[in-house]
């Protein structure tokens, strides 16, 4: 009998013990304590990562450098051989006489060809062929403005009445120099802004987070100047150049962090 009690009372102590481990272990785990992927986030909160966001915008300008013109030889001959064998011949001359100017081979593009039969209309016959008419065209390139007017004038000079200048244009050599100008003082511009904010708030400016150019001017196409031929070219020798200049601008967007 005594020894039965013992068991049972063994066992209720047992069973009590357990109970009491699996509720402190329900209140530490639900209420009491905190678990590691409860504690993640708080820890991600502490470590926000803090921003300042500013633009700024640069400005260049950029004084025309070059001058390009077009260049056009068109000859008229009884056959199509000797009319391009002319044609070729005048336009060589031309373009020997620019050599003086700083004019090479390769600044010389050739922008068309045409060959064309040339007729005598009569009133109560069909046409008939007079000869052939071969025009070429070329795209010239001056690489030293102050020398672009003259080597105009020595072109037409050379080739007389089967020449015609055209689309004398000013051009900036290098307008990649002006824009990178513009881009370094957006890019100041940006910095100034974002430190003067940072010290108004108590913070400190921190390394570059992103930066991207948001806007950008690029110089205007080039500007017609004017239309020539050998009759009028002591007006063109007469006609001053003025270049004038091209402002460019450049925005951009600058993300820092604070220290």
């Amino acid at each position: 009998m005594n020894s039965r009690v013992s068991v049972s009372v063994k066992g209720l102590l047992v069973s009590g013990l357990v109970l009491m481990a699996l509720v402190t272990a329900y209140l530490l785990g639900g209420n009491g304590g905190s678990s590691p992927a409860q504690a993640a986030p708080a820890a991600q909160a502490s470590t926000q990562h803090r921003t300042l966001t500013m633009t700024g915008t640069g400005k260049a300008t950029a004084i025309p450098d070059q001058l390009s013109f077009g260049l056009s030889v068109g000859v008229t001959r009884l056959d199509l051989d000797t009319a391009l064998t002319d044609s070729s011949a005048v336009m060589e001359r031309v373009l020997a006489s620019l050599a003086k100017y700083g004019v090479k081979r390769g600044d010389v593009q050739t922008t068309g060809l045409s060959m064309e039969p040339v007729y005598d209309y009569h009133p109560y016959s069909p046409p008939t062929i007079r000869g052939y008419h071969v025009g070429q065209r070329a795209s010239v390139l001056v690489k030293e403005l102050r020398l672009g007017g003259a080597a105009v004038s020595a072109a037409v000079a050379t080739g007389g009445n089967d020449v015609r200048v055209e689309n004398i244009r000013l051009l900036v050599g290098d307008p990649e120099a002006a824009m990178a100008k513009a881009r370094k003082a957006a890019v100041a511009e940006a910095t100034a802004k974002a430190q003067d904010y940072a010290e108004a708030a108590g913070e400190e400016l921190g390394s570059v987070v992103t930066l991207h150019e948001v806007r950008a001017s690029n110089p205007e196409p080039p500007r017609p100047l004017v239309y020539a031929r050998a009759a009028t070219m002591d007006a063109v020798r007469a006609l001053p150049i003025r270049t004038g200049h091209d402002d460019l601008s450049v925005t951009v967007q600058v993300v820092w962090d604070f220290r």
